[in-house]
């Protein structure tokens, strides 16, 4: 099984021994989502003693204080890494009031040129921002051969289509397991086989609420989302270890 947006930089899991919980629950892959600089050199740092462990590159769009040219250089130096499968979580973020949407707008068009440089998918952040998320990929469709992907996706089976249009996969976490996760459920109903994905979002979304969330859930998620599409937990597992193959080929 494949958890493939998780954080663990700053977030006081206890490791070895978490991480052998996690492989131990049949977890054979990680993706560690950057947010900041920082956290990916930290990623980078795990993923060279933890066999299974993947990270991206990536300035969250509610992190862009600092962000620049140097921010920029410094992720193409690191995406260098073998264990590098991506960039992300970048995108845009309007749920505050204050938001700066222009920064965010220009960042996460900058990232996506960095991501087109670097021949890597893009792992895509995007909260209360749908109209303008689609108008970027739009306007930068063809620098987007690499694909990219909706971590959390949390817009509806109504919008759905337009992102699969520009070619993008989806990822599904722990909210599909709340008992009032109807637009949720309705997202991985619509959704091709093809172009589904599991993350857990960790330590956030835990599928047990008031819980801190780990990969250990990636086979609650799982078996969750085989339910809601009506195949065998082994039909869901098999489409996902191909999804994540394809949309990220560095996975070894």
């Amino acid at each position: 099984m494949i958890d493939v947006h998780a954080h663990f930089a700053g977030e006081n899991y206890k490791f070895p021994a978490e991480w052998e919980q996690i492989l131990g629950m049949g977890v054979q892959k990680v993706i560690l989502a950057a947010d900041t600089v920082e956290h990916a050199k930290w990623h980078r740092g795990f993923c060279k003693e933890h066999g299974g462990a993947y990270f991206t590159v990536g300035v969250h769009p509610s992190e862009l204080q600092g962000f620049g040219n140097q921010a920029v250089e410094t992720m193409e130096e690191m995406a260098a890494d073998k264990t590098c499968v991506a960039v992300g979580e970048i995108g845009l973020d309007y749920h505050y009031p204050d938001t700066d949407k222009p920064s965010q707008q220009r960042a996460f068009g900058l990232q996506l040129e960095m991501a087109e440089r670097l021949s890597l998918p893009v792992q895509i952040h995007s909260r209360d921002a749908c109209a303008d998320t689609l108008a970027i990929l739009r306007e930068h469709y063809g620098k987007l051969p690499h694909g990219f992907l909706m971590h959390c996706y949390s817009y509806g089976a109504e919008n759905l289509p337009d992102f699969l249009e520009l070619g993008g996969y989806f990822s599904f976490g722990g909210v599909v397991c709340f008992k009032n996760a109807r637009r949720a459920v309705e997202a991985v109903q619509a959704c091709p086989m093809e172009k589904i994905l599991s993350e857990t979002d960790s330590p956030y979304l835990s599928p047990f609420r008031g819980e801190k969330n780990s990969p250990q859930n990636i086979p609650v998620i799982v078996e969750k989302l085989a339910e809601i599409k009506g195949v065998s937990l082994f039909e869901m597992m098999e489409a996902i270890r191909k999804n994540a193959k394809r949309l990220f080929p560095k996975l070894s």
